[in-house]
């Protein structure tokens, strides 16, 4: 069975972008983005709200700037994506299908059957995952910088009370968190 895991960088005030929807102060250096893809190789399937998927589309013709960026091209390539979106009619990239609706159940479905774990993206379809109590892991990398408003990385009406199991400081002050969320 594979774990649903929600993995986000954010700014120490708690937001994945700006008021203006700017992220660039979140990019990783190649130590912190070298730690991501170890990280990443064991998510066999990703589940994207269509805002994010259109952001990580980058990765399937691109990424080919750096050692790092060509690993996690590679990567984020081979894994499977949901899309979930009203809006999209069709994905754009390779080992994709667009869902209409989150629906929970097949999201539960789909973590049993799954060997590899699965990783949730956007905060938007996180917190659905989250209040349907699906989300086993958070992987938070906090980044030095507060941006005093924008897109929450956790929705605000959540209560949980995760236990921490691991922690790592990078060079460029980004910090590394990860918590289980165990569901009673």
């Amino acid at each position: 069975m594979g774990r649903l895991i929600y993995s986000m960088i954010m700014s120490l005030d708690g937001f994945i972008s700006d008021e203006r929807g700017n992220f660039d102060w979140a990019e990783p250096d190649e130590e912190v983005h070298r730690f991501a893809n170890e990280l990443e190789r064991s998510i066999g399937t990703h589940l994207y709200g269509r805002k994010m998927y259109e952001t990580m589309v980058y990765w399937e013709t691109q990424g080919d700037d750096s050692d790092v960026g060509r690993e996690y091209a590679q990567i984020w390539r081979a894994a499977d994506k949901v899309v979930y979106s009203r809006r999209l009619d069709r994905a754009s990239t390779r080992k994709t299908r667009v869902e209409r609706e989150f629906d929970p159940a097949d999201v539960r479905k789909l973590k049993l059957a799954s060997a590899r774990d699965l990783a949730v993206a956007g905060p938007e379809l996180a917190a659905q995952a989250l209040h349907a109590r699906l989300v086993d892991e958070l992987d938070l990398f906090v980044v030095p910088v507060i941006v005093g408003g924008g897109n929450r990385a956790l929705p605000h009406n959540l209560w949980a009370k995760p236990r921490l199991t691991e922690e790592r400081r990078f060079g460029n002050g980004t910090v590394f968190l990860r918590y289980e969320i165990v569901h009673s």
